[in-house]
């Protein structure tokens, strides 16, 4: 008995002698839209593959991110000449990545799990979460996956230029959902992207919940390479960001030189004093010697304590 494929080819060729016309499928070719905007942009979908952090035998969809847009916007790129903020970010991850991967003055645990907020918004904390996750990208041993959780005003998706989609709420609210079903690949090799997911009206409830805490169990331990950043909601303005840092190894806090108010800062510490590590990151401080806007790290809360002599000092423990 013939197979069922010589069967089908047996059909097809008796089509194709009384006259069927046979389709003719073509791979269809996708151009970058020299227009794109990071904002507005939709990535190029690519294949699937398999990604990094993800177990062998799942896929996650692949996408293109504009790493020009994103360079023109002021985010670190591989690609992109050397530059003043490469360098800053460079000097911004080394202790995180010492914390992460347990090469720091003491064992941090789940070090690997990095949050990045602020006390409000509008103080940098998701170009931070970015450009972290990007400079982290470029190390030879580590992978990086960007979380978008801040759940109520998600932006990172936007602001790389990829379409939000089902993410970190979903597989909190279906546990046998395949991290691989979500994840996103990225024309970076060593970053994928994972959205916040559907919007849920107990999204406080779902990330304080057991399955939340298995997940970032599992995100954190499956493999020993992997560095996880979270962009989250301000600290000040939602109880996800208080929720989501009490599972998180490092806190970076992000503050406005000269805008934010030291009393927010106090207070935004205040609602993560159980975290382990926390630092903090001063945004657009003004340089003295060369004038314009840089990022001071460090510790204290960044108001005159001392002249700054460079855009930037060492990152440290905030006790």
């Amino acid at each position: 008995m013939s197979s069922l494929i010589e069967q089908a080819a047996v059909r097809l060729e008796q089509l194709r002698q009384a006259g069927a016309e046979m389709p003719v499928v073509t791979p269809a070719a996708h151009a970058p839209d020299e227009n794109w905007k990071p904002v507005t942009g939709v990535p190029q979908v690519a294949e699937a593959a398999t990604a990094p952090g993800v177990h062998s035998g799942t896929t996650s969809r692949r996408i293109e991110i504009d790493l020009e847009a994103l360079a023109r916007a002021g985010i670190v790129s591989p690609n992109a000449p050397r530059s003043q903020i490469a360098d800053q970010y460079r000097v911004v991850k080394r202790p995180l990545i010492s914390n992460a991967m347990g090469k720091g003055a003491s064992t941090v645990t789940s070090g690997n799990l990095i949050m990045v907020t602020s006390a409000l918004p509008g103080e940098g904390k998701t170009f931070t979460a970015i450009n972290l996750a990007m400079s982290m990208a470029t190390e030879l041993d580590y992978t990086v996956m960007l979380v978008d959780a801040d759940v109520l005003r998600p932006s990172v998706m936007a602001v790389m230029g990829v379409t939000e989609g089902p993410g970190l709420l979903d597989l909190v609210l279906d546990e046998s959902k395949d991290l691989s079903s979500v994840l996103l690949r990225t024309n970076i090799d060593k970053l994928s992207l994972l959205p916040s997911g559907t919007p849920h009206p107990r999204a406080t409830e779902l990330l304080a919940s057991d399955a939340m805490t298995r997940l970032l169990k599992d995100l954190a331990t499956r493999y020993a390479d992997r560095i996880i950043i979270f962009d989250s909601p301000p600290l000040l303005l939602a109880t996800e960001a208080r929720v989501l840092a009490s599972h998180m190894g490092q806190v970076v806090v992000v503050v406005q030189a000269e805008k934010t108010l030291k009393s927010d800062v106090v207070q935004a510490l205040a609602t993560i004093e159980a975290c382990p590590v926390k630092l903090m990151l001063l945004n657009q401080a003004k340089t003295a010697s060369k004038g314009g806007y840089g990022y001071g790290y460090g510790y204290g809360y960044g108001y005159g304590h001392e002249p700054a002599q460079s855009a930037l000092s060492s990152l440290s423990t905030q006790s």
